[in-house]
């Protein structure tokens, strides 16, 4: 496997981004879902497309199938820990977006809509980027192979 490739999958992260790690990913595997399938009370690829172009972004289906397929499956790389360090440069450029164009004239705190929880989701997607996908994971065992 050549250096770059490898630098990819490699990590010396132990147990604890590895749980940081799953957390994120089924955190973000579930709002991916509500935006993709409309599961938990989530409102599909039509209704997302729809609030997504109501705020400008455009065109709003393709910008929700997007934002939900970062978060689906980037959630599920982070699961997983398969290509964690790409998948967490996708999570955070998609909740960047969502925080500038959602959340930022809310302040910071959730019960205002706030950007409170895309930051905290950001700083694990960090710690997982530049630590890699931790101990139990399949980059890991790639990066060994």
């Amino acid at each position: 496997m050549n250096a770059q490739l490898k630098s990819i999958f490699n990590t010396h992260a132990g147990f604890g981004i590895t749980g940081l790690r799953i957390l994120i990913g089924i955190i973000l595997m579930a709002h991916g879902s509500q935006k993709l399938f409309g599961m938990f009370g989530g409102y599909g690829l039509e209704g997302t497309g729809q609030y997504m172009a109501s705020l400008g972004l455009n065109p709003g289906y393709l910008m929700a199938l997007m934002s939900g397929s970062a978060e689906f499956f980037g959630g599920l790389a982070l699961f997983l820990g398969l290509l964690a360090r790409p998948a967490a440069l996708v999570v955070i450029v998609m909740l960047v977006v969502a925080i500038l164009s959602v959340h930022i004239h809310n302040g910071l705190f959730m019960a205002n809509n706030g950007y409170e929880f895309g930051l905290a989701l950001i700083a694990g997607a960090v710690a997982v980027l530049f630590e890699g996908a931790g101990r139990l994971s399949l980059d890991r065992l790639i990066a060994r192979g």
